[in-house]
């Protein structure tokens, strides 16, 4: 069966405002609206499109996080994906530990190619779709702005710097979603009805075999700085001057 698997992740939403605890020990997430990462519902949606073109059979979804990710597996389920598979990890988890946990569902799934948004907005890391492709040996082509499929390869146009990049990758292989590559559709009550009955398979990293193991230790955490208030200034040379009293020039 022509398989797309889509990894996906629980964020704080993109319209909450961050605040960090007293503590400095981290955010506060406690009673704040959680969604799926924005860059990820980019790949989820282009799995969707990919599927009712007739370049696949099936679209499964995946997370890896607390038990508190399910009601994000089921938005993924009333979007249009057809089952879900969570694997359930408490505490931090690094990319590596969410490329080897995906890497076990790819070699269980065997799926055409596996979509991830680029990045999620919560740490920025921008590294598991690159990890799962180093660990599973198949072909990556990241930041994707257009992607084409025929003849069992993938035509992924990416935007760099320069201009735009076309890449043309054998399938199987992995796929991270730019900003621009689709716009999300939105949930409809039916679906969000209809996904109530779709498969929601619950893991845990033991189960296949993945050891929760943390490299990376968060000290602190601390909010921007407050932004000062701007003063109106009559010509240039008492713009150049406030300039120097800042220490700017």
């Amino acid at each position: 069966m022509k398989r797309i698997l889509v990894g996906i992740k629980r964020v704080v939403d993109y319209n909450v405002r961050i605040r960090v605890k007293p503590d400095g020990s981290g955010v506060i997430t406690d009673g704040v609206k959680m969604s799926i990462n924005p860059f990820d519902e980019i790949a989820l949606e282009e799995a969707l499109r990919i599927k009712e073109r007739g370049g696949a059979e099936e679209v499964v979804v995946v997370t890896v996080g607390p038990a508190d990710c399910q009601p994000q597996l089921r938005t993924a389920l009333a979007m249009g994906a057809d089952r879900a598979l969570h694997v359930q990890a408490d505490g931090v988890v690094e990319p590596l530990v969410a490329a080897r946990a995906i890497l076990k569902l790819v070699e269980r799934e065997e799926p055409l190619m596996v979509i991830l948004g680029k990045q999620a907005i919560d740490d920025d890391n921008s590294q598991t779709g690159q990890m799962l492709a180093a660990l599973w040996n198949r072909p990556q082509a990241t930041f994707a702005s257009k992607v084409e499929l025929a003849d069992g390869k993938a035509r992924v146009t990416r935007e760099v710097d320069a201009g735009l990049e076309t890449l043309e990758v054998d399938l199987p292989a992995v796929i991270t979603t730019d900003l621009r590559l689709n716009e999300p559709r939105y949930v409809k009550l039916p679906d969000i009805m209809k996904a109530k009955k779709k498969p929601l398979e619950t893991l845990t990293l033991s189960a296949i075999g993945v050891e929760q193991k943390q490299r990376l230790k968060l000290v602190k955490f601390e909010p921007p700085p407050q932004r000062q208030k701007g003063i109106r200034v009559k010509d240039a040379a008492e713009l150049v001057e406030a300039l120097k009293k800042k220490g700017l020039l």
